[in-house]
Formats: C-alpha cells, sequence, structure tokens
C-alpha cells in the first residue's frame, strides 16, 4: 500500500499546508450549502407549476389560446421590474431579505389562484406575485457570488447552483405528473406554493457578510476591470433574450402539441421535463469541470445551436425522437444557464447584483415576450409551426452572441456602492497632503 503524502509543509500544530488548504475549500464550499438548498426548493416549486400551469389555465380557468398566451406572459412584467430592483438594492446593500420576500410572494400566488378562474384576477396575480417571485433566482446566485468572492470556489458557484436547479427540475415535473395522475392539477399548485415558504425559511438561514466584507475587496482586486457600458452588453443581452423567448414559447406550445396532436396522455408532458432536467444536471456538473481556459462564450453559442436542434426533432412528430431530443435541449438550457449568468458576472465584477438580474432579466424578456407569440402563432399557425419558429430563433440567438463584441476596460475600477467608503479612505491615504507640498508645517 502507498504511503500517505505527507511532504506538505507542518506548521505549529503539525498541520500540513495540504491539510490547510482542503480545510480552506471545505470553509469556502460549506457556505454555499444553504444557498444550495434554497436553489433547490425553488426549483421543484417553479418546475411543478410551470409544468403544468398552462393546461391549469386551459382546462381549469378555461382560458382561450391568447388569453393563455397574456396570462402566461403576466409574470414575466412583474419579474422584469422586482429583478432590477433586487439587483440594485443588492449592490448597495446585500441581504437575504430579498430572496426571502420574493419566495413568499410566489407561496402566496400560487395559492391564489387555486381561488379564481377569472381571467383579470388571474393577470394580477400573476403580475404581482408570481412576477416577484422571479426575483428570487437571481438573488440567490447573486449571494452564492458574494459569499464566496476570492474563494477557491467562486468560479464554480453558478455551474453548481444551476446543477441545483436542473436537479429540482428533475424531480419536480416527474413528482407533479404522479400527484395529477393520483388527485388532479389543483394540487400541483398548493404543493408549490408550501415548497416556497419552506424555500422562505431556507433562505433566511443563509448568513451574509456585513455590509458587503466579502466581496468588497474581491472586484476591485481580482478583477481590476470597470463593468462595460450598458451598449456593449445590448447585443448579449439580446441574444439571451431571443434563446429563452424560443425556450419559453417551445414549453408553451409541447404541452399542446404532445396532447392535442400527438395524442399522448398529460403526464408525459412531466416526464419529459424530468429527462430534460437529468440531463441538465449532468450537463452542468460536467461545466463545472470544464478548464477554465476554455471559452464561456463558445461553449454558450455551441449550446444555443444544440437547442435549436432539439426542435428540429419535435417537429417530426415521433415521441421516441422527441424523447431523444431532450438531450439536446438539457444541454442547450444548462449551458446557457450556468455560463451565462458566469459570463455576465465575469463581465461586470464590480457590479454582480445588477451583472446577474440583467442575464436573469433577459431571460424573463423571452418569457414575456414567448407568452403572447406562442398563443397568436398556435391560435393562427399551429403548434408545429410554433415549434418549428422556435428553433429558428435559437439558431438566430446563436450568430447573434458569436457576432457581440465587448470590451472590458482593465485600467480602471469602479467600486460597487457597498465598498464605496472603503475606495474613499484609500484615495484619502494616497492623496498627498497639500500644505506639505507648499512647504509648511502641520500643527
Amino acid at each position: 500500500m502507498r504511503a500517505p503524502d505527507v511532504s506538505g509543509r507542518l506548521d505549529d500544530a503539525g498541520v500540513t499546508s495540504d491539510a490547510r488548504a482542503y480545510r480552506g475549500f471545505l470553509a469556502a464550499a460549506r457556505p454555499l450549502g444553504s444557498v444550495v438548498a434554497a436553489i433547490v426548493l425553488l426549483g421543484i416549486a417553479d418546475s411543478m407549476a410551470s409544468s403544468y400551469l398552462v393546461l391549469w389555465a386551459s382546462n381549469r380557468a378555461g382560458l382561450d389560446s391568447v388569453q393563455l398566451g397574456i396570462f402566461v406572459s403576466a409574470p414575466a412584467a412583474g419579474s422584469i421590474v422586482a429583478s432590477l430592483l433586487a439587483g440594485r438594492r443588492f449592490d448597495r446593500h446585500p441581504s437575504r431579505a430579498y430572496a426571502a420576500i420574493a419566495a413568499i410572494a410566489g407561496a402566496v400566488g400560487y395559492a391564489a389562484l387555486l381561488l379564481t378562474s377569472s381571467f383579470t384576477v388571474m393577470v394580477i396575480v400573476g403580475v404581482i406575485l408570481l412576477g416577484t417571485v422571479g426575483a428570487a433566482f437571481p438573488q440567490l446566485f447573486a449571494l452564492a457570488r458574494v459569499k464566496l468572492a476570492g474563494s477557491a470556489v467562486e468560479g464554480r458557484a453558478a455551474p453548481l447552483l444551476r446543477s441545483g436547479w436542473s436537479l429540482a427540475w428533475a424531480v419536480g415535473p416527474l413528482f407533479g405528473s404522479l400527484l395529477v395522475a393520483r388527485i388532479g392539477l389543483g394540487i400541483v399548485l398548493a404543493i408549490s406554493s408550501a415548497v416556497l415558504l419552506a424555500t422562505a425559511l431556507i433562505i433566511l438561514t443563509i448568513r451574509v457578510p456585513r455590509g458587503g466584507d466579502a466581496s468588497s475587496d474581491a472586484p476591485a482586486d481580482a478583477g481590476a476591470s470597470s463593468p462595460p457600458a450598458a451598449i456593449e452588453l445590448a447585443p448579449l443581452t439580446a441574444s439571451v433574450a431571443l434563446f429563452f423567448t424560443s425556450m419559453y414559447a417551445g414549453s408553451v406550445a409541447l404541452p399542446l402539441y404532445l396532447t392535442k396532436i400527438m395524442g399522448r396522455p398529460e403526464g408525459d408532458v412531466g416526464l419529459l421535463y424530468s429527462a430534460c432536467a437529468i440531463v441538465e444536471v449532468l450537463a452542468t456538473i460536467g461545466l463545472a469541470l470544464v478548464p477554465t481556459r476554455v471559452s464561456q462564450k463558445l461553449l454558450i453559442v455551441g449550446a444555443m445551436a444544440v437547442f435549436a436542434g432539439y426542435f428540429a426533432l419535435t417537429i417530426t412528430g415521433r415521441f421516441e425522437l422527441v424523447a431523444a431530443g431532450q438531450i439536446a435541449r438539457g444541454v442547450g438550457i444548462a449551458v446557457v444557464g450556468a455560463a451565462g449568468i458566469r459570463y455576465f458576472q465575469d463581465l461586470s465584477r464590480a457590479a454582480v447584483g445588477r451583472a446577474t438580474s440583467l442575464f436573469a432579466n433577459a431571460s424573463t424578456t423571452g418569457w414575456l415576450i414567448a407568452g403572447v407569440l406562442a398563443g397568436l402563432s398556435n391560435q393562427f399557425y399551429g403548434y408545429m409551426a410554433t415549434l418549428a419558429l422556435c428553433g429558428v430563433a435559437a439558431l438566430i440567438a446563436a450568430v447573434l452572441f458569436a457576432t457581440a463584441r465587448v470590451g472590458v476596460r482593465t485600467n480602471a475600477t469602479r467600486p460597487t456602492a457597498t465598498n464605496a467608503a472603503q475606495h474613499r479612505r484609500r484615495a484619502i491615504a494616497k492623496r498627498p497632503n497639500r500644505d506639505e507640498e507648499n512647504g509648511q508645517s502641520v500643527g
């Protein structure tokens, strides 16, 4: 048996440098546990509700295609505003409160949907309550980046959290399909509401560094760059929005395509989503192992192209190809979702909250556009044509992202609001005394 390597240098306590490094890694990764637990619960609630919300609104509330599209898009409008406000406040004062409030709002929203079938009330609930819960996702990613700033696992935070999200999507729809088969659609919304309350409780256990100390030095020292101007990020943001437009529009069309055109049972919707999510888990874990020298942009562009291939398989009308297409769908969603967040955060290291919210709002904008467009396209062109158009949109998104050029300014650092005081103190310390310059004594 090979003897253990004890060549590491011993300190006064007899601990090797390798052991200290290992302990340091564990200490850095341990705070991520609560955030991962929260993201998993949030994903379970979201996946169960999202998988069957379209069928609930169509079959139980009796909404037509246009009303269905408006209802599906309603939460996106509220989510954009909530995420933007929470992201800006997070950069000024990092706090777990924003994510917790968002989860509670979502719990109230899903419970409220069980009490009404009024289209107007459903849209209001969607904008205000279900919209607010959309801020929880980027807030948890921002919390993770702040807590792990400067640690050995900082760069792995986004893929690891995204793998937890994908795991939730593997479990949630499957659990939802069992509930639908045994009880009905309503129980899915009730369980989602309860899970969101549990999510809020987990979030409240997350300890946030006082005054944003965990992130105060990391952006300035490690990145030494100021965020790109908004106009520079516009092509990337538009590409991400277009990609998620194709994803969400496809999610609106797929359940109806499967049940009404292909004649499949409602439970198959959840099974397909679960299969896709399993692929997402594997893809995000693999992404976390990819060396950092590999271009994130190249990975994102390739994933968008692969995602377009999923729609090509789906419109064949053969269920075995639709099922096989979940591999391409899972890889596309996982890589764009995880690498995309990390890419935006790396471009704007001095404003992590706003960068994460920008990516999330690009996704939500796609959701907002997708609901209305999918509703109109389903009504006038049919479900298959809608899925084909989604594939074209994914290809255009890949081309747009590939051709976007963003320059990162490395000669200046823009301090975040949370560390502004520290930067002022540094500037004062470096400022020469004018009296001494003039040869005068002080005091």
